[in-house]
């Protein structure tokens, strides 16, 4: 048998890390957003994902967007409410 060598394709870890700034919750919590991609399941898995987030940080609001086509991106507009309503987005995929 010949010889065989192996690739582990993984990055090296970053020699230096960068600071990032932290938010804060406000006093009335996080602005959730999320996108639905449309697939089939999406929206029970972003369901349970806001109930965890919800459960572990205090929410304000959920502003809660569907994408028409699961084959193309969120247009602008969608992508515009949720940039203007929420401090962070969950996007998930599922079947």
């Amino acid at each position: 048998m010949g010889k065989v060598i192996l690739v582990v394709p993984e990055a090296p870890a970053p020699a230096t890390t960068v600071a990032v700034e932290s938010r804060k919750a406000g006093a009335s919590g996080l602005r959730l957003g999320v996108l639905d991609n449309s697939k089939g399941n999406a929206d029970h898995l972003l369901k349970f994902i806001v109930e965890g987030v919800k459960a572990a940080v205090p929410v304000a609001s959920v502003v809660s967007l569907r994408k028409d086509s699961v084959s193309l991106p969120a247009p602008g507009a969608i992508l515009d409410q949720l940039a203007a309503g929420a401090d962070f987005v969950v996007s998930a995929m599922a079947d």
